[in-house]
């Protein structure tokens, strides 16, 4: 294994830290998340037209880059540094693997191009609050737990006249509310065959409504849709296709994914902190030149940079997604706790910038979390929890003789 970047990859980096620096102070994340789309759909069209962002993962036959997973992480730590508002994670890591893994060649060929150029955005809608279930992030992908268990709940699908209907409701979609496509997983069958598939929903079928969501991190995004015997289609060729695998792997390259986010977000976080504590000062002289001050920022730093090689040891072997994500997160949370306290009465406010991270650890714990959950199922897949071997009976033991009564002449 060759831990150092290419100079493609340094390419990357630079690029998307000079644009994303120029677009993306906290000014403009705030103004941007409280659009209706929910993001800059100006700068969106700029990262995916220029640097082709979206299209990273993408093979060159479909109009992608067709770079390696690893290039995707990559830039996302830089989208997650400043905490950028976009539909690249709900099109380019859960959407596109899906299509790729589970499309015909003509879903393929007619949606992964515009997925790639930005020209056309996806979500995955999954019932419930399950997302980290469904991708087998804390969970082992059971449909019958996550998907409604073809009873009431979730959304279901019948087949009508060589074609699928769906009704049903999903309350938290990472950019439901605006994406054009949505991929939506209902549950079909009944008793006798239950099982989850995969539809494609366009954001035009009649009977589909949609609606933002307020949430704790205004920068994902999250809407409810409303599915009222609407139009679909399968997605695939197959009603037998095995989705929870497609899903599973897809869960792996999108806990990568979003550990970068996460080692992104909490680098800079701390690194603000660093600069903030340089110029504050206290009984004449700046705070971080306080011992105590120092040894919080020296342990942060290095919980950070451990979490930065888990995210990048992900990137090599995805298997590794989920604690690399736990990792993280747990970086972030702790970071961005810091940094409140470190940026003292100013910290607190909720207004102050330092908030905006701590309401990305927050938020990310609940929708792929939480971290002993994600410590948990990748212990228990690992094999840590299994059952030992039954210890070999002790050897039987002659009883002792009984004592006898014996008069003792003294």
């Amino acid at each position: 294994m060759d831990a150092a970047f290419t100079a493609e990859q340094d390419e990357i980096r630079r690029t998307l830290r000079e644009i994303l620096g120029k677009r993306c102070g906290p000014d403009e994340v705030k103004a941007a998340v409280r659009t209706a789309a929910g993001h800059d759909t100006e700068l969106w069209q700029q990262l995916a037209q220029r640097l082709g962002l979206p299209g990273i993962a993408v093979a060159e036959e479909y109009g992608g880059v067709g770079c390696t997973p690893a290039d995707l992480v990559l830039a996302c730590e830089e989208t997650g540094r400043v905490l950028l508002p976009s539909p690249l994670l709900a099109t380019a890591v859960l959407a596109v693997p899906l299509v790729t893994a589970l499309g015909t060649g003509a879903q393929r060929s007619a949606l992964l191009p515009p997925l790639a150029t930005g020209g056309l955005t996806a979500a995955l809608a999954v019932p419930g609050p399950a997302l980290a279930t469904a991708l087998a992030l804390t969970g082992d992908d059971a449909p019958g737990e996550w998907a409604g268990g073809g009873r009431a709940g979730g959304v279901q699908a019948r087949a009508v006249d060589g074609g699928w209907r769906l009704y049903g409701e999903v309350a938290q979609v990472l950019d439901g509310h605006s994406a054009s496509l949505l991929l939506v997983a209902a549950h079909t069958g009944g008793f006798a065959r239950s099982r989850t598939l995969l539809f494609l929903v366009r954001e035009d079928a009649p009977g589909l409504v949609r609606a933002r969501q307020t949430t704790l991190d205004e920068t994902r995004p999250q809407g409810r849709i409303q599915l009222r015997d609407v139009e679909a289609e399968l997605l695939g060729d197959s009603e037998e296709a095995d989705v929870g695998a497609a899903l599973a792997a897809t869960g792996r390259g999108a806990a990568a994914v979003l550990a970068a986010e996460a080692v992104g977000a909490a680098g800079q976080a701390l690194a603000r902190t660093v600069e903030y504590v340089q110029q504050r000062e206290q009984f004449g002289r700046a705070i971080g030149s306080f011992q105590a001050v120092k040894h919080r920022l020296a342990d942060l730093y290095v919980q950070v940079q451990a979490a930065r090689s888990a995210a990048y040891y992900a990137a090599w072997d995805p298997g590794q997604g989920g604690l690399a994500l736990a990792q993280a997160l747990e970086a972030l949370r702790i970071t961005a706790g810091e940094a409140i306290q470190l940026h003292g009465g100013i910290g607190f406010t909720w207004e102050h910038d330092a908030h905006l991270y701590f309401k990305r650890a927050a938020a990310d714990e609940l929708l792929f979390g939480p971290v002993h959950r994600l410590r948990a199922h990748a212990a228990e897949a690992a094999g840590l929890f299994a059952p030992r071997a039954p210890l070999a009976p002790a050897p039987a033991q002659a009883p002792a003789p009984a004592p006898r009564n014996e008069k003792v002449t003294v």
